[in-house]
């Protein structure tokens, strides 16, 4: 049991590393930046570490990533209702094409909306309450297609199998 828990752990650090190691890399649309890693990442926690890591891991990512200065409040509702999301659908389902479809809607629809409060009251912004839902998804599509690629690649290795939850 502690060596399951410290294989987690371990795992969800190196995640965390490489989505703030992986910060510098955006796509600027409107006034968010698109940080697809973060969906890789999103969905690869769903699959090997399960919903809870996967959001205390996109907090924690979130959380650096502002305090470097390489991402901004909303990176806090985006990532965490995608990892979310996805983590649960993987945890009741075990199927990766729902998996993806739930880290596309939690971020891109429920993210996008959860933003808008953020965005208001922190950021000064006046804008409409479906603003960030474009934005958003064009940067969970795109995470989430590296995900499902490098979900395959591992499945073909057989190196999925040694870590899924």
């Amino acid at each position: 049991m502690k060596t399951t828990n410290m294989k987690k752990l371990a795992l969800a650090g190196i995640l965390i590393a490489v989505g703030v190691a992986c910060s510098p890399f955006y796509i600027p649309v409107g006034a968010s930046k698109c940080f697809p890693i973060q969906h890789m990442v999103n969905v690869l926690a769903a699959v090997v570490l399960g919903p809870y890591y996967g959001v205390a891991m996109a907090f924690v990512t979130s959380l650096l990533r502002l305090a470097m200065g390489t991402g901004s409040i909303l990176a806090f509702p985006g990532s965490m209702c995608g990892a979310l999301l996805c983590g649960l659908v993987y945890h009741y389902t075990q199927k990766l094409p729902w998996t993806y479809v739930a880290e596309i809607l939690g971020t891109g629809v429920l993210g996008g909306l959860a933003a808008w409060p953020l965005a208001t009251l922190f950021m000064s912004a006046d804008v409409a309450l479906f603003a960030y839902v474009i934005p958003f998804l064009v940067s969970t599509v795109g995470g989430t297609v590296i995900a499902a690629v490098l979900i395959a690649a591992l499945k073909k290795t057989h190196v999925l199998e040694q870590f899924a939850a």
